[in-house]
């Protein structure tokens, strides 16, 4: 079933940004720590948390403890 909150298209530049980071830093099982995300983005700290919260809250990732992961999606991340 299509669920809006999951697809990327439907996300702002910021939240696409960041979830693509941790979908690159987050690979084979690897977790994305938010300084990490910082980095590899550019985006201030606040935005990335910020981005992360909203993205954790649509399910579009998981967090615990500062560290990222991809939530459940049915397509293969190759990078």
């Amino acid at each position: 079933m299509y669920d809006a909150n999951r697809d990327v298209q439907t996300m702002s530049l910021e939240d696409n940004t960041v979830y693509e980071a941790v979908a690159a830093l987050a690979t084979d099982g690897h977790t994305a720590h938010t300084a990490d995300v910082v980095h590899m983005t550019g985006l201030p700290e606040e935005a990335v948390r910020r981005s992360l919260a909203s993205l954790a809250e649509k399910g579009a990732i998981e967090t615990r403890d500062g560290f990222h992961s991809l939530g459940p999606h049915d397509w293969e991340v190759e990078y």
